[in-house]
């Protein structure tokens, strides 16, 4: 689908769209459509409930006068109501609505008067529209036509569309991004594992990334025992991939981002049911999160540094695989009794983390992980889980997190609960007694970032959706880059 910006013409053909402030207020586009149409646009109104508030819609069929197929009416609400984050999702809406037309082409006229300026609401509207417009349909092969969205080419016409155009090409970059993120997460697990995860990886070098991959040889060597015994079960071999975007100074050292990328999680000998493994697909969200945040960064040339670091791989049983009770030792030397082996995604972590530490020096770190059933359990469906050992860092994920909706929650860590993980034989247990599971999977986490300013993002809730959102369709979320991205701009860049 093609998004594109013009300056206002009425004389397009198709269905367009046009402003209504709350309490009924039309826009000067819905006024000059209302008299073209004698009057089409007063009596729908009269005769519904619309009242212009955010983000309503109502559809008028082809009224005669104009040259439209259809009139959309979309609510701006009062005047401070249209910031960034709510233009994007008046975008996604319109979008939704627009795409259910037999239409191929459809115009949204974006008025002055709203709470943003024209051409930045015109940006931000297309940036929410294209984000809901992503469709991952690669195996449906009996698609029925009407299951198809018709629409092919939808223009925003504001005044000073240069403008709008310029704002919006930055943005344009990040929803690349996401939809890179996203279509890594949708694959299945026998087409996205270790090895073709890090290999598509790769082709990011274009927009600029240094991407390398580590291998099993290099993993052994680097004394990544953790993350090695996940991996022994699978006939995959496990890969590392570091990802470095350099867009700032020389001096300034980077802010990292690390993702747990198991491509699938059986559970391993702590086998899960088969109900439980139907989505585990997506156990490497947290890794394409950081993927597709990295794209971002280059994409849009970001005037910042930015290290990614993924660990991949596979969590299966088998004869070879790491059995419940094993002591592996991870790359910061400090030994691990593995008592459940579906808490593997905290033993990935460790050792990426702690390799991120000694080669990158980072300002920051912020993992990324599907990490706990437990995080769903308090938070459900609409908030990550937060937690961190920098009120700065937390509190800037915090507004990033708001800014885009992207929401997260802060939650506690204390000693209380780090001592639950101590072991008897060992230096730590991967799990604790049951209770405050993704508290205890942070604390986890915790004991290998070495007092680097650090975050931990459990996105478990999150990175999948079953039912559509304004700027995201059911399915694959791409959560976390949108927020990653803000945070950078705010925080990290020049």
């Amino acid at each position: 689908m093609k998004f594109s910006f013009a300056e206002p013409d009425f004389g397009k053909k198709g269905a367009v769209a046009v402003a209504v402030a709350e309490g009924r207020k039309l826009g000067p586009a819905a006024v000059r459509l209302d008299r073209a149409s004698s009057g089409a646009i007063a009596r729908a109104l009269a005769g519904s409930k619309f009242t212009g508030k955010l983000g309503e819609l109502l559809e008028i069929p082809g009224p005669s006068g104009v040259p439209h197929s259809r009139i959309v009416l979309y609510g701006l609400g009062k005047p401070a109501d249209l910031i960034e984050g709510k233009a994007e999702d008046l975008g996604g809406g319109l979008l939704a609505l627009l795409a259910g037309l037999p239409d191929v082409a459809a115009a949204v006229l974006v008025d002055p008067g709203a709470g943003l300026a024209p051409p930045r609401a015109a940006a931000h509207m297309a940036y929410g529209a294209r984000l809901r417009a992503y469709r991952f349909d690669k195996y449906r092969t009996k698609l029925k036509p009407e299951d198809r969205a018709k629409l092919e080419r939808v223009v925003f016409m504001v005044e000073d569309s240069a403008r709008a155009k310029r704002e919006f090409a930055p943005l344009d970059k990040v929803a690349d991004a996401v939809f890179f993120a996203r279509d890594l997460v949708a694959e299945p697990p026998n087409v996205i594992y270790p090895e073709s995860m890090a290999q598509r990886i790769k082709s990011l070098s274009r927009l600029g990334l240094t991407v390398e991959v580590l291998g099993l040889r290099e993993l052994r060597k680097l004394g990544m025992g953790a993350l090695l015994g996940v991996a022994q079960g699978s006939i995959h071999e496990p890969r590392v991939v570091v990802m470095r975007w350099s867009g700032g100074a020389k001096s300034k050292p980077p802010i990292a981002f690390i993702g747990k990328g198991v491509t699938f999680d059986s559970g391993g000998l702590s086998l899960k049911t088969s109900k439980g493994m139907e989505d585990m697909k997506w156990d490497m969200a947290g890794s394409a999160a950081v993927v597709g945040t990295m794209a971002a960064l280059a994409g849009r040339r970001a005037k910042a540094n930015a290290v990614g670091l993924i660990g991949l791989v596979e969590n299966m049983p088998s004869g070879t695989a790491q059995r419940p009770g094993d002591i592996v030792t991870s790359a910061s030397g400090q030994t691990i009794e593995v008592l459940n082996t579906d808490a593997e995604g905290r033993l990935v972590l460790a050792d990426v983390l702690w390799y991120c530490i000694d080669r990158f020096k980072p300002a920051a770190m912020i993992d990324l992980a599907t990490l706990t059933g437990a995080i769903i359990t308090s938070l459900g469906m609409e908030n990550a889980g937060l937690f961190a050992n920098d009120d700065a860092l937390a509190n800037d994920l915090l507004a990033a997190g708001k800014a885009v909706g992207e929401t997260v929650w802060r939650m506690p860590l204390a000693d209380s609960y780090d001592k639950q993980i101590n072991s008897d034989i060992a230096d730590v247990k991967n799990i604790g007694d049951g209770n405050a599971g993704s508290i205890i999977g942070a604390e986890f986490v915790q004991r290998f970032v070495n007092k680097v300013p650090w975050a931990h993002l459990d996105i478990a809730g999150v990175a999948w959706s079953k039912k559509d959102a304004p700027t995201v369709p059911k399915g694959a979320t791409g959560w976390g880059i949108r927020l990653l991205d803000r945070l950078v701009r705010a925080r990290y860049e020049s």
